[in-house]
């Protein structure tokens, strides 16, 4: 049976109380959401935290999803139904549902946090590529004050952010485009499972013309430049058939994917081709 190495335990009763518990304790301290992906690798024995600082009592202080007339906040500690039964943000942005409808199960969705799955920072993780594509914003919040940091600059590497040892990641933000929508497409092994791969995209259209667009994609080491060259490809263009096939040809050979139990190399970027085609028809469909 695999068990946690001992580690000592904080309910922090604020989000104040939270970042002077990190400020105190340092790296050692790591801070619990819903613990779905800490837990785990807690009992692996990867992740062996000095401190657990629990910060589900702060729900009343991070658990909002406030639209604005610039765009919407979300908190850090909104749970994944939540984010599944906003109505809200299925009309603004349906790319969250699409997501959330593919993200582990009933049980998870209860308890885990789009907070702590930003800062699980897993190359895996889905909500990850969602923010990614619709340009979101990370505000972070330490003893200094208030900091934000973009979506892109805000993961650094694999299980690592830009976050320091005593902030917190307190609130999503994404601002508000007109005449434009977003899809996301995943494939799994099973039900709820971690995908093997998946992709959004966000286009915003002038016409029938794509005026911008963005395109993410989750456990397949996409180069992002590659991915900056099949938004420069869009741009200009009808969202075609055709067009869609293209973007997700040049997107598939940007990709550098492991071969493993959930499939080869070249299957994976056969699937990221075919994924990417999905959801800019999907997200062209809908912008309509």
């Amino acid at each position: 049976m695999q068990v946690p190495a001992p580690c000592e335990y904080e309910r922090a009763t604020s989000v104040e109380h939270a970042v002077e518990l990190l400020d105190r304790l340092g790296s050692q301290a790591t801070l619990l959401a819903g613990g779905h992906s800490l837990i785990p690798m807690m009992k692996l024995r990867l992740a062996n935290p000095g401190c657990l600082i629990d910060i589900n009592p702060l729900h009343d202080e991070l658990g909002h999803i406030a639209v604005e007339p610039a765009g919407v906040r979300i908190g850090a500690m909104v749970r994944h139904r939540e984010l599944l039964e906003s109505a809200e943000l299925a009309a603004l942005w349906p790319i969250f549902r699409d997501a959330e409808r593919v993200i582990a199960d009933p049980l998870v969705r209860n308890r885990g946090t789009i907070g702590g799955s930003l800062c699980q920072a897993d190359p895996a993780e889905d909500l990850t590529t969602v923010c990614r594509v619709l340009d979101a914003t990370c505000v972070l919040r330490g003893p200094g004050g208030v900091r934000t940091v973009g979506i892109d600059e805000f993961h650094v590497g694999p299980y690592e952010t830009a976050a320091a040892d005593n902030e917190i990641l307190t609130e999503i933000r994404i601002p508000f485009r007109d005449h434009g929508s977003n899809a996301y497409a995943k494939v799994e092994r099973r039900v709820g499972d971690w995908a093997i791969v998946a992709a959004g995209c966000a286009l915003w259209l002038d016409g029938a013309v794509v005026a911008e667009a963005r395109i993410g994609l989750t456990a397949v080491n996409a180069d992002p430049a590659g991915l900056g060259q099949a938004r420069e490809f869009l741009v200009g263009r009808t969202c075609t058939e055709d067009v869609a096939r293209q973007t997700g040809e040049l997107v598939a050979g940007h990709c550098d994917p492991v071969s493993d139990m959930r499939g080869s190399a070249e299957y994976k970027r056969h699937l990221a081709a075919e994924l990417t085609r999905r959801t800019l028809l999907t997200a062209a469909a809908r912008v309509h």
